[in-house]
């Protein structure tokens, strides 16, 4: 399962009307609702604006809407282009400024599966899409001397996220790929003679 890293956008016209596809990163259902109520607002003069997102580690949760358009034309085809790309935590908004010209029920279709696959295509191109690695919390706290050893241990790991806060000991956290998480435990452990432990979450 691979996830969205940063946001692209494509903009196609079919018999005069204008069609807008953004993808953008969301974590969760609350996130693709709210996100999509910024791009409603933000597009205020727009006929429609068409949306499906999917979100969770397994791509468990779902959501589509047509946005006014005839039923099962704008949302489903939407949707189905993003389940057939194996990816999640992902909103994908089409939106559409009408030009006068109505296009028929396979002709919405035909243009909102077409701004869909257009603006994937892009985000592909542009590299923003990245193997979804299920990752694990890691904090502990350690005196000066352990910590300068620590911080050459952690960069034989691949953290991220990582911060550091000073005060009467160095009190570092991050995120650790959760396969990693128990060897970085360990590590701490020997390296520390048993001084330091690992919290992971």
């Amino acid at each position: 399962m691979r996830i969205l890293t940063g946001r692209a956008e494509s903009e196609n016209v079919v018999k005069g009307s204008r069609f807008l596809s953004e993808v953008i990163p969301v974590s969760s259902q609350a996130e693709a609702r709210d996100t999509l109520k910024a791009q409603k607002e933000k597009y205020a003069d727009a006929t429609h604006v068409v949306h499906a997102f999917i979100s969770g580690l397994g791509a468990e949760v779902m959501g589509m809407s047509d946005d006014g358009e005839p039923a099962g034309t704008a949302g489903r085809p939407v949707l189905d282009v993003l389940k057939g790309r194996g990816v999640t935590n992902i909103l994908l908004t089409v939106t559409r400024w009408f030009g006068g010209t109505l296009l028929g029920t396979g002709g919405l279709v035909k243009a909102y599966g077409d701004g869909a696959r257009a603006v994937l295509d892009a985000a592909e191109a542009a590299g923003l899409f990245e193997e979804y690695v299920e990752k694990s919390t890691f904090s502990f706290s350690a005196d000066y001397a352990q910590y300068e050893k620590l911080k050459r241990l952690l960069g034989a790991f691949t953290v991220s996220e990582v911060s550091e806060r000073f005060g009467a000991a160095v009190d570092v956290s991050g995120k650790i790929p959760a396969a990693d998480a128990e060897k970085l435990k360990a590590a701490v452990f020997d390296a520390t003679n048993g001084k330091v432990s690992v919290t992971i979450i």
